[in-house]
């Protein structure tokens, strides 16, 4: 927390040294204090506050020095990523003039390529970054009360934005039935390659779209409409819990036998290259990283009260027995842990050796979540 600066910002990019600087491409070198990536420090914090708290070791003092950056870092959110409506967020730093992307990244979010709206505006609001403010509101909640602070504004807003009509109100698609973002959207969009003056050089690609964007729910079944389950914020009794489930279990969506894919093998953008040279990131291939969270929840859920528990835990073990039979499968035959894996045959994909969120692979086997 000691990189914020005064207005409650904390730098995308963590550049700790010459070593690391080399590392990072010259465009993320240079930040800007609009744009912040998801507040995921607040899960951690719940997770030591509860082993804390079971093993009556809470360190009050530590929090309370904490506690007025996570105040800062707080509000800095609600003041520079709010939507275009109440208890509405948007992640800021999409670019809205290129024509050389596909779907213009959103970066900010930690799901680069993911599809989201066409047609980036002030208009747009993401599901993701309101379920991550939930969570905010819920934990700075619990760390106010710990430290003596007023806890009374960070409850009531997290009321708000766990209220389930609320979410559905701005955030449920009745088309395809999901959680989705909002914004201004075409899905008829593709690459082209324009004329050159030069025979011998190829002209660069760019997008063209085919039909005229609308403001609409963007409809794509993947990661960022998991996020109301992934965060434990749809309510277990809700009817809308079984129609994820039971999405969350379709082959022809998400489900492969190694894992969730990052995006169903029915959206316009699945396995589809972002510019000419930029392949797909999120856009099919599994992450680790986010099949732990909807691990979490599925196990959450089939231990809380409601009509869709047996199902939770079906899923839950399926989903559990894939993810490690797979990497076990893979590291036998690579000798690497890898950054992702393929949704078609499980092979390892991307950077390796990789021990950072895929060695949450160990955790899924101790099923601490």
């Amino acid at each position: 927390m000691d990189t914020m600066n005064w207005e409650g910002w904390l730098p995308r990019e963590q550049i700790l040294g010459e070593e690391a600087m080399s590392k990072v491409p010259k465009e993320f070198v240079v930040q800007h204090s609009t744009n912040g990536n998801p507040p995921t420090f607040f899960l951690t914090l719940d997770h030591v506050i509860r082993l804390m708290k079971e093993q009556d070791k809470l360190d009050i003092p530590y929090l309370q020095r904490l506690f007025p950056r996570l105040q800062s870092w707080y509000n800095w959110f609600n003041q520079t990523q709010d939507g275009p409506h109440p208890l509405t967020y948007r992640w800021k730093g999409r670019n809205a003039t290129t024509d050389r992307e596909l779907n213009p990244k959103t970066l900010t979010s930690g799901l680069d390529d993911y599809p989201r709206a066409s047609h980036p505006s002030n208009n747009e609001y993401h599901i993701d970054l309101r379920c991550w403010m939930t969570i905010a509101s819920a934990t700075m909640s619990t760390i106010a009360n710990i430290v003596g602070a007023d806890s009374t504004p960070y409850n009531s807003y997290y009321q708000l934005l766990s209220d389930n009509n609320k979410l559905d109100q701005m955030h449920w698609d009745p088309t395809n039935k999901l959680y989705s973002d909002f914004g201004l959207h075409s899905s008829s969009v593709k690459l082209v390659r324009m004329k050159s003056s030069n025979p011998q050089i190829p002209g660069p690609k760019v997008r063209k779209v085919v039909q005229k964007p609308t403001e609409r729910f963007i409809g794509s079944h993947g990661y960022v409409s998991l996020f109301p389950l992934m965060l434990k914020v749809i309510d277990p009794k809700s009817t809308k819990l079984e129609i994820v489930l039971n999405n969350l279990h379709n082959p022809n969506l998400l489900w492969t036998q190694y894992g969730l894919r990052s995006l169903a093998k029915t959206d316009p953008l699945y396995r589809k290259h972002n510019t000419e040279h930029d392949p797909p990131y999120w856009r099919g291939t599994i992450w680790l990283n986010m099949n732990y969270l909807v691990l979490s929840a599925l196990h959450h859920y089939s231990n809380a009260k409601g009509p869709y528990q047996s199902l939770a835990a079906d899923v839950y073990q399926q989903l559990r027995s894939n993810l490690i039979e797979n990497m076990i499968w893979q590291y036998r035959q690579t000798g690497y842990i890898w950054e992702q894996y393929d949704d078609d045959y499980g092979g390892g994909k991307g950077t390796h050796p990789f021990t950072g969120w895929s060695s949450l692979i160990v955790l899924i086997m101790a099923e601490i979540y």
